[in-house]
């Protein structure tokens, strides 16, 4: 993750890689294989002091799509800065691809971050994505920063239903390999889906998940910016 400063003298953060996003569907395809070789699935940070979560939401009647970012101090789980960026869509929708939708203006959103964090949540996939790079794992290959795949839903793999106690995780399992975590985070509710970004574990990213999900289905940082996109996008156009 590079830092640079803006006219005023505020840090601003920087992708240390850039590709091109005006790409053909087979062409983001093959970015996604090339990049995906470059995914870091063990531990390499030291100190978590601040989280992001990271959400988008699309606007009904339009095609416009909102990002957000809010992070939180990693312990006492308060909201320490947030940003919202409104952003029209660029690329189509199709499965498999979304982060060409979403990273172009998550990345924007980036840029006006004066608190850098430490790891990203990401309301979406990591490597448990058919080509193992989701919307997590391209965002932490270029930033060069943790993050982990968060997603209400399973996109691919099995598994076994885990207890029902809260904490109680399963392997997701797609074509023989562990791709992610069903992860119960409060007891007797529905489950979620963890996985690797980049630069972290599997079994250290649902201990941060359960860690940010004190009360609710969702960690905090999800939910957190899950609100702010949906306010937004309820706000009259000027």
């Amino acid at each position: 993750m590079r830092k640079l400063m803006t006219e005023k003298g505020e840090p601003t953060m920087e992708p240390m890689l850039h590709h091109r996003w005006d790409l053909s569907e087979e062409e983001a395809m093959q970015t996604q294989q090339t990049l995906g070789k470059t995914v870091i699935k063990e531990d390499q940070f030291t100190t978590i002091r601040y989280i992001a979560g990271v959400d988008v939401a699309y606007a009904k009647e339009s095609d416009a799509l909102i990002a957000a970012i809010v992070i939180l101090d990693a312990h006492s789980l308060n909201v320490v800065e947030s940003v919202v960026v409104k952003d029209t869509v660029h690329f189509p929708y199709i499965p498999g691809l979304f982060s060409f939708r979403e990273l172009p203006p998550i990345i924007m959103a980036f840029k006006q971050v004066t608190t850098s964090p430490d790891l990203v949540v990401c309301d979406g996939q990591g490597i448990a994505h058919p080509r193992r790079f989701g919307l997590a794992s391209h965002l932490g290959v270029l930033f060069d920063i943790p993050t982990i795949g968060c997603g209400k839903t399973r996109l691919l793999g099995e598994y076994t239903e885990p207890d029902q106690i809260r904490g109680a995780v399963s392997p997701l399992i797609d074509q023989d390999e562990v791709v992610g975590g069903v992860l119960r985070t409060q007891a007797n509710t529905k489950p979620i889906y963890v996985s690797v970004g980049h630069r972290i574990s599997l079994q250290t990213a649902c201990d941060w998940i359960i860690k940010l999900s004190p009360n609710y289905r969702l960690p905090e940082t999800t939910r957190l910016a899950d609100q702010l996109v949906n306010q937004t996008i309820r706000q009259p156009s000027e």
